[in-house]
């Protein structure tokens, strides 16, 4: 079997998902399952490799030309907790015909729902047997980085300056950069290796923040309740209908941000909705944040201070800490197109390790893996577009940048 794929196979069968419930690093003990065999292969390749008490594993590779900045490359561990990542049972389908896939009796990946599947006739692809997520989110990227360097190590006719690895847990409930050690990291730059489709180079991602509104209600009995009832939960639904239809995300796309509701939890006496504010504008993302205030702030007024509204930041649009470095992208750039890979240089709707790092010093744009439908049971992931993100890491390492 083809090194990348045995070493992909072997990452997803090993449970990591993450939980946001929880206030540990890693959040997840079963994390530290895949950091510890992470770790093993970087020494047995010869890596200057380490981990530490938060689960992170770094790598230091040094480099054959003195002349070059250093350059990471960084992907996470875990997997979501959107759907179970136990015993996942991967299909491998070769030189897949561009039709719909029977995951299982129960589950298809239709190409009317899905119409990218039909780029990918021809190709060998990975999914999942609809029980479960498959992990290329993010396993994917940490094979191509793993098959990278051992690849690198491997070609005596390489050169390339010195290079970091770094795999992180929690990433998919935006926790995975909070404490990376990017000083002992010590890279001028590097990529998440944490992208979509062949050839997605993303240097733009959301701002983004998470609403959670608690609303008190009053319960009386209902036959006797006339004007004294308050039901918290019909004020929840007051509120969502306040928040503009068109700024939903299945009604968005593009530079597009939106409201999302992820979870409600209530009765009559009391209820928590939660919400994510995603847009890739700060002008707008701070507008969505005082749209939200406002709202609480009216039913308030409307029923009586029962509603509290509390809002977080989780991350920034790293495109503020990385133009000023657009050699890095440049690099990315070349990189694919040497490896016959057109850049499809695009806003991510979404986060990255990336993000963060790069509001904490560490420039760091986003690179395909060839993965799809994250987070569920139709994920699946190319081969063909794994091979190429291969050689898209080893041409950045190859290529470099001068000091």
């Amino acid at each position: 079997m083809d090194k990348l794929v045995e070493r992909f196979l072997k990452y997803v069968k090993i449970e990591t998902t993450s939980d946001e419930n929880s206030s540990e690093t890693p959040s997840t003990k079963i994390q530290l399952n895949l950091a510890k065999e992470l770790l093993n292969e970087l020494k047995e390749l010869g890596v200057d490799a380490w981990s530490d008490e938060n689960g992170y594993v770094y790598g230091k590779l040094k480099g054959n030309i003195s002349n070059r900045k250093t350059i990471g490359f960084i992907s996470h561990m875990d997997t979501a907790p959107d759907m179970s990542a136990k015993n996942v049972n991967p299909h491998i389908i070769e030189d897949y015909d561009g039709k719909d896939i029977a995951l299982n009796d129960e589950f298809i990946t239709r190409v009317n729902e899905f119409p990218f599947l039909e780029n990918l006739k021809g190709q060998t692809i990975i999914t999942t047997d609809g029980t479960t997520l498959l992990g290329a989110d993010d396993k994917a990227g940490i094979a191509i980085i793993m098959t990278a360097i051992e690849e690198l190590l491997n070609d005596n006719n390489a050169s390339y300056g010195d290079l970091r690895i770094g795999f992180t847990p929690d990433e998919e409930i935006g926790r995975g950069a909070d404490k990376f050690n990017v000083s002992d990291f010590d890279a001028d730059f590097a990529y998440t290796i944490d992208g979509g489709k062949l050839g997605e180079l993303e240097y733009e991602n959301f701002n983004a923040a998470r609403a959670d509104i608690f609303i008190q209600g009053k319960n009386v009995h209902p036959g006797s309740s006339k004007d004294t009832m308050v039901n918290s939960m019909a004020i929840a639904l007051e509120l969502d209908s306040m928040l503009p239809i068109n700024e939903r995300p299945q009604f968005t796309e593009g530079y597009e941000g939106f409201f999302h509701m992820i979870s409600i939890d209530g009765s009559v006496e009391e209820t928590k909705v939660s919400y994510i504010i995603r847009d890739h504008s700060k002008e707008k993302f701070e507008f969505k944040k005082d749209l939200l205030k406002k709202i609480g702030e009216f039913l308030n007024h409307k029923y009586g201070d029962r509603v509290e509204v509390e809002i977080r930041d989780e991350y920034f649009n790293m495109k503020e800490k990385i133009t000023p470095h657009m050699e890095i992208v440049e690099l990315a750039k070349e990189a694919m197109e040497k490896a016959g890979v057109t850049p499809l240089v695009e806003a991510t709707r979404g986060g990255t390790d990336g993000s963060k790092l790069s509001y904490m010093g560490l420039p760091c744009p986003n690179v395909f893996t060839g993965g799809y439908n994250y987070h569920g049971r139709y994920e699946l992931v190319s081969v063909d577009a794994m091979k190429k993100a291969v050689e898209t890491v080893k041409n950045i390492a190859t290529i470099g940048v001068e000091v």
